[in-house]
C-alpha cells in the first residue's frame, strides 16, 4: 500500500488502522463517495469555469479519482470526499487573487438577474444586498446563468453570543431592508437562510467552504473569534422570487411563496409584498433571538410591531427602523457587552457564566482606565 509523503505531517486521527482501511476500500468501491448526480452538473462545467478564472475543488476535476485510494488515509479527512450541500451553489477559488467565491446556477427568467446586478451597481453603506462579481453564460444550457458572488457564511453560524451582536444584526438588516424598499424592490423570501455574513474577520486563517467548522484542508476543527469589534457585515441573498415595482404601481402580488410563514400569503388573494418582508424579518428576529434568549426582551416591542396579524397594522421598513433607533438609543452601552442567556440554560450554568461575564466586564473597564 502506498503511503503519501505528506502523511508524516498528518494528524493521527486522519490515519486508518488496517481493519478500517479495508472497510474504507469496500465503501469506496461501492461508490459511497462518488459524485452525486447534481454534483456532475458542476464537474461538467469545471473547464469552462477555469477558463473564466474560477477553480473548483479537486473533487470536481474531470476524471476525478479519490485521493485516498491505495493509501491508509481516512476519507472523512480527505478534502475531496466532501459533498456539496446546496447543489445550486458551488464554491470556487478566483485564480487572479485566490479569493473564495460562490457561484450560483440560476434560471434566466424573471427579475433575479436584473435585481442582483442593480444592487451590485450601487455603492452605499446601507446596501446590504450581496455583491455580484459577474454573471457568466452557462456553457451547456442557454436557459441558465452562473452568478459569481463573494463567498459568505450563514449569519447564525457561529451563534450570536452577546447583546451587541444582536444589536448590530438588527441595525444592518433593518437598514438594508429600508434600502431595498426605497428602490421599490421587495425581497419576498426573507429568512435566516437568506441572510449571510462576510465572516472572514472571524476566521483569519479561513475555514472549509462546506464543512464550516473545519480548516480549509478539512483536517482540523476551527473556532471562530468573537464578533464584537470585528466589523461583521450582513447581506441579503437570493432574489429568485423578488419583485421590482415601477414607481407608483401597485405592490400587490399573489403566490404562496417564500420560507417564512406569513398569514396573508395566497395563490389567489393579492397581498402587499412589502408588508410580507416586514413580517418575515420580524419572524427572523423572533426565531433567532426572542424565542432563544432570556435577555432580548428589548426586542419584543419591535417584533410585536413587525409581526402584526393584519398587514395594514405593520409599519413600513422606514417606520420600523425609526422605532428601533429610538429603542436602541435608550439601551446602555454596557448592555452590548453582556452575553446572551439561553432560555434552556440551567440555574447553576447561569451563575458560572454570569460570573465569567462580570469578570470580563471588569477587565474591559480596567483596560479603559489604563489606556
Amino acid at each position: 500500500m502506498a503511503t503519501p509523503d505528506k502523511q508524516k505531517r498528518l494528524p493521527r486521527h486522519a490515519i486508518l488502522d488496517d481493519e478500517s482501511v479495508e472497510s474504507s476500500r469496500r465503501l469506496t468501491a461501492q461508490g459511497v463517495f462518488n459524485l452525486m448526480p447534481k454534483e456532475l452538473f458542476w464537474q461538467a462545467r469545471y473547464r469552462h469555469l477555469k477558463d473564466r478564472g474560477y477553480l473548483l475543488r479537486p473533487r470536481y476535476t474531470p476524471g476525478w479519482k479519490p485521493s485516498w485510494i491505495n493509501t491508509n488515509l481516512d476519507p472523512m479527512f480527505c478534502e475531496d470526499s466532501i459533498l456539496l450541500i446546496d447543489y445550486q451553489v458551488m464554491d470556487a477559488k478566483r485564480l487572479s487573487d485566490s479569493e473564495l467565491v460562490a457561484i450560483k446556477s440560476f434560471v434566466k427568467k424573471g427579475q433575479e438577474e436584473q435585481i442582483a446586478q442593480f444592487f451590485a451597481s450601487i455603492r452605499d453603506p446601507r446596501n446590504h444586498c450581496v455583491r455580484i462579481h459577474e454573471i457568466l453564460p452557462d456553457p451547456l444550457d442557454p436557459r441558465l446563468g452562473l452568478m459569481v458572488m463573494p463567498y459568505l457564511r450563514p449569519c447564525n453560524n457561529p451563534e450570536f453570543s452577546t447583546i451587541g451582536d444582536v444589536i448590530e444584526f438588527v441595525d444592518q438588516t433593518l437598514d438594508g431592508l429600508v434600502f431595498m424598499h426605497e428602490r421599490n424592490i421587495a425581497h419576498r423570501d426573507i429568512a435566516v437562510a437568506n441572510i449571510m455574513m462576510d465572516a472572514r474577520p472571524l476566521y483569519p486563517n479561513g475555514h472549509h467552504p462546506i464543512r464550516l467548522n473545519s480548516t480549509p484542508d478539512a483536517l482540523y476543527p476551527v473556532s471562530a473569534l468573537p464578533r464584537a469589534g470585528r466589523n461583521i457585515r450582513y447581506y441579503y441573498i437570493d432574489f429568485g422570487i423578488s419583485s421590482w415595482f415601477s414607481p407608483g404601481s401597485s405592490t400587490m402580488v399573489i403566490g404562496d411563496v417564500g420560507r417564512a410563514e406569513v398569514p396573508e400569503l395566497s395563490d389567489t388573494v393579492p397581498y402587499d409584498a412589502f408588508k410580507v418582508d416586514i413580517y418575515a424579518l420580524g419572524s427572523v428576529y423572533y426565531k433567532e433571538f426572542g424565542s432563544k434568549y432570556k435577555n432580548t426582551d428589548f426586542l419584543e416591542p419591535l417584533i410585536e410591531l413587525m409581526k402584526q396579524e393584519r398587514p395594514q397594522d405593520r409599519p413600513t421598513a422606514e417606520q420600523a427602523l425609526h422605532e428601533w433607533r429610538k429603542k436602541r438609543a435608550a439601551l446602555s452601552e454596557s448592555l452590548s457587552r453582556w452575553r446572551l442567556v439561553p432560555k434552556s440554560e440551567q440555574a447553576i450554568e447561569r451563575v458560572v457564566n454570569d460570573t465569567v461575564a462580570v469578570a470580563w466586564e471588569g477587565i474591559y473597564h480596567l483596560k479603559k482606565l489604563v489606556s
